[in-house]
């Protein structure tokens, strides 16, 4: 392919993260649902049936009751899990007879996967593709206000050649028939179903419906906030923006800087001595977070004063981010990076979004002493990404293209559309340091030249600030994407995948294939993926392969390496795979799923998390003299000053 008669992609547009203000109302629409299947050798039956047009229970399929958010996969006891195809939602809710009249109703989806049809009423609203990604729909001409509403989903979780993710579908015989079989060759299980929160909420007719931020502090120590501001709305002659009233609050809501902008669309906001967003573990006031009000006036006519049509804030994080061939620098300072290639996989609810996992995951990444992770291999849920910025935690943010091949111009179109709603949904969270845009694809194929030049030059054009890298499994002299990337990052899995069992064969291949990666492109260097699969409870003295003294052991030859390559300078980075034990589909290599995690599924810790919470900790110690908690040093004896024997 030249690839020279693809369509670059429609910029996105609002999807601003639902927030009440004092023209705004927001709904949650969680909770249980309604679910039916198609049937799996025929996914368009109910599109042909015309299933959204009344309710699922008319059917004449079996109605079951489905929480959202969640994967649906692992809720019941039936076949449910393996489903092929399509499934649709419902749901009835109420919309108050106050949302009617001069405001705007929409429904939000924070992600559906893989594709989605929405119905209100029986009436299209909206469709979308690509999971774990939000999007939107006005309306307000579909409703019935002050009545009941009916909004129906159909899900289709299957991937082909062309969708991002990559899969196959085929047919298969079995002793009950012809049945559908997902196949794909990510080694994580392809979970669907309403994934993320469902909002329901209302704006203006004329609103702030996009805002886009820059920050940065000059030498002199004077903070300033570049933004600019879309509106839609209303074609009403009458009703004219005047200007916007711009106001940064800091975490105890007083007013640090403000401005007012006749402008209105764009606009900069000087901050004198502001607080800057340091990582975790680099600042004793990490992820400190302002408020910057955005509020939108208008006027009717000359003589009226300037009436407040919409209001707006959004939490700003005050950073500088630059980078070179040798380091990654935020507020000027070189960054080594610590932490995981993550999941969002849990026991039942699968890659469902949950406040009190959220939680858990963020205070074990504290607790073990991590300042980053990478979101292998999808975007994350928008309220992570929030928590990220708060705790300070430092985010590569991943496009869902896992493992991509047949470089076809569609899926570059594909590929460059997630990366695109990734960008814009995610350019204002000052814990993005860094765009990935791929984790192990088949760049050793010559397609995948002109694939990713084409790729990279497109996402370059839209970084917002951000450097560019990669997940890459290939080798130095093969690989045709590492040569674009600002960051070079590699996966190798020393001692188990190659030269399984033997951790005396981890230190000079690692530092020898860094070293390789680094004089072949002149790049700083990470390495996102090391590690084994370890089954809790499982021991063995000398350690042996998936024991957990194996897993320390591993571990302890990776740190030997990444010390030596720390003086090295150019290596900024050491990513374990994988913060937890995660699910998987179904083969002979994998019990239960994939288990190189350092916490188990339900978020208890193997042996090697303290290992790896005291090697994360010295580091926090070494490069930033922070402290390390007081029971990192565990009490065995008692200090001896004088030998028991002087004759010795």
């Amino acid at each position: 392919y030249d690839y020279q008669d693809y369509r670059l992609p429609t910029p996105t547009r609002g999807l601003l993260y639902p927030r009440e203000s004092a023209t705004r109302e927001v709904r949650l629409l969680d909770g249980m649902w309604r679910l039916v299947r198609c049937n799996c050798s025929d996914p368009l039956q109910g599109l042909r049936e015309r299933w959204f047009a009344d309710s699922l229970r008319k059917s004449g399929q079996p109605v079951q009751p489905m929480p959202v958010p969640a994967s649906y996969n692992d809720i019941g006891a039936d076949g449910l899990r393996d489903h092929v195809g399509t499934v649709w939602y419902e749901r009835y809710f109420f919309v108050p007879v106050s949302w009617a009249g001069r405001q705007r109703t929409w429904l939000r989806f924070g992600s559906v996967h893989y594709a989605a049809m929405v119905w209100i009423n029986g009436r299209k609203a909206t469709d979308h593709a690509i999971g774990h990604l939000p999007f939107e729909a006005d309306i307000s001409g579909l409703l019935q206000f002050g009545g009941e509403n009916r909004v129906t989903v159909m899900c289709d979780n299957r991937l082909g050649n062309r969708t991002i993710p990559q899969g196959s579908v085929r047919e298969v015989e079995t002793d009950y028939g012809i049945r559908h079989v997902q196949s794909y060759t990510f080694d994580f299980f392809n979970y669907a179903g309403i994934h993320r929160s469902v909002h329901l909420y209302t704006t203006p007719l004329l609103h702030i419906s996009d805002l886009q931020i820059s920050t940065q502090r000059s030498e002199e120590g004077m903070g300033r906030i570049d933004y600019q501001l879309w509106t839609d709305g209303t074609q009403d002659e009458e009703l004219k923006p005047l200007h916007v009233l711009v106001q940064l609050r800091d975490k105890d809501g007083k007013v640090v800087a403000q401005q007012i902008n006749k402008s209105v669309y764009q606009g900069s906001l000087l901050v004198p001595s502001p607080q800057l967003w340091w990582p975790y573990l680099m600042h004793p006031n990490p992820g400190y977070m302002y408020d910057l009000q955005f509020e939108l006036f208008v006027s009717t006519n000359e003589e009226e004063e300037a009436a407040l049509l919409d209001s707006y804030r959004l939490p700003v994080g005050m950073r500088s981010l630059s980078w070179n061939n040798d380091s990654l620098l935020l507020n000027g300072k070189p960054l080594y990076l610590r932490g995981f290639g993550r999941h969002e996989d849990s026991d039942i609810r699968g890659k469902g979004f949950d406040n009190a996992l959220l939680t858990r995951d963020f205070n074990l990444i504290k607790w073990i002493g991590a300042n980053a992770y990478r979101t292998s291999h999808y975007p994350y849920s928008e309220e992570s990404m929030q928590f990220a910025d708060e705790h300070g935690i430092m985010i590569i943010d991943e496009c869902p293209a896992v493992n991509i091949d047949i470089f076809e111009p569609q899926l570059l179109e594909n590929h460059m559309s997630s990366l695109e709603q990734l960008i814009h949904r995610d350019r204002n969270h000052p814990s993005v340091i860094a765009w990935s845009v791929a984790n192990e694809p088949r760049s050793t194929k010559k397609e995948a030249l002109l694939y990713f030049q084409s790729l990279v030059k497109y996402t370059r054009g839209i970084a917002q600030g951000r450097p560019l890298t990669a997940a890459i499994n290939a080798s130095p002299s093969s690989c045709h994407l590492a040569q674009f990337l600002d960051i070079v990052g590699f996966n190798r899995y020393n001692a188990w995948y190659q030269n399984s069992g033997r951790t005396d064969m981890i230190v000079n291949l690692l530092t020898d294939e860094a070293q390789n990666w680094r004089s072949t492109f002149g790049k700083p260097v990470i390495q996102f993926e090391y590690g084994g699969d370890t089954m809790e409870g499982m021991h063995s003295l000398p350690a042996f392969i998936w024991s957990e003294e194996y897993q320390v052991e591993l571990f302890s030859q990776h740190f030997k390496a990444f010390d030596k390559l720390r003086e090295r300078k150019w290596f900024i980075g050491e990513f374990v795979w994988n913060f937890a034990d995660f699910r998987t589909a179904q083969t002979i290599t994998r019990v239960g799923g994939n288990k190189k995690g350092v916490f188990t599924r339900n978020r208890q810790p193997k042996e090697v998390a303290h290992i790896l919470r005291m090697r994360y900790w010295a580091l926090a110690q070494e490069l930033d003299l922070q402290q390390s908690p007081q029971d990192l040093s565990l009490y065995i004896t008692k200090e001896v000053t004088k030998h028991r024997h002087p004759e010795l």
